[in-house]
């Protein structure tokens, strides 16, 4: 099987309490954020409600052990009554990091629902063409799942320690627990070991009669020297002469 069944499901339950914004527009969600509270619309009940949420309230709620899938019991105002609702989107300033809004969608727990779902490959260093020197690709890192809020998987773990050079997986090799509808195309590649680039250098040619013609006009260089004159040390210097 080369589907591992996560530790947990994403069906963790949050509290999140949040209040009502009852002034709207881009000054107003300026001031907001420089107090530390995120803007954010909930939706899926009769009208979409513009609410503020605490920064660290929500960033509480969203470090759980179902990350970003955790089901979020909105409670507006203080009114007691939970919604039941999920994380649609969310937007991050580019410069800190941080969430600066977000969209909550109120869901039935016994309806299922559309999530885009990480994968995470397992055990690749063991995979034999891995060790052949192969390379091990992921072309597609998120999958679409629909299953009930409190069935969706927090990520799928996908065994690639049997793959050789030359393997692929793809979205029809992927095995989820009953209740998951993978939603992709099946033909889809979720991996790849691939064998490695080698880069051939191209071998210098030597150009015929070059080398030769050079070195004839060294030796002919050579040849037209001036004999030394008679008498003349071999060294150049005049020396003594015996008498």
């Amino acid at each position: 099987m080369r589907y591992t069944p996560p530790s947990e499901m994403a069906g963790e339950r949050t509290k999140l309490i949040v209040q009502t914004r009852e002034k709207l527009g881009s000054r107003e969600t300026r001031r907001l954020r420089r107090q530390g509270i995120v803007p954010g619309v909930l939706y899926g009940g009769a009208e979409p409600v513009a609410i503020r949420i605490e920064e660290r309230e929500l960033r509480r709620a969203l470090t759980g052990a179902a990350g970003l899938h955790s089901i979020l019991d909105v409670e507006i105002d203080g009114t007691g009554t939970s919604h039941a609702s999920i994380l649609k989107e969310y937007q991050l300033d580019k410069v800190r990091g941080g969430v600066i809004h977000v969209d909550l969608h109120e869901v039935r727990l016994d309806r299922p629902i559309t999530a885009s779902v990480s994968v995470h490959l397992l055990r690749g260093d063991e995979a034999p063409g891995v060790k052949e020197g192969g390379v091990l690709s992921q072309p597609l890192r998120e999958i679409q799942v629909e299953a009930l809020p409190l069935e969706v998987p927090e990520h799928i773990d996908l065994d690639v320690s049997h793959m050789a050079t030359g393997d692929t997986l793809r979205i029809s090799d992927i095995e989820v627990p009953e209740g998951v509808k993978l939603l992709d195309d099946s033909e889809t590649v979720v991996a790849t070991v691939t064998a490695p680039t080698r880069v051939i250098e191209p071998e210098e040619e030597e150009v015929e009669g070059e080398e030769g013609e050079a070195a004839e006009g060294a030796d002919a260089e050579g040849g037209a020297e001036a004999p030394a004159e008679p008498g003349a040390d071999a060294t150049g210097d005049q020396g003594a002469t015996e008498s």
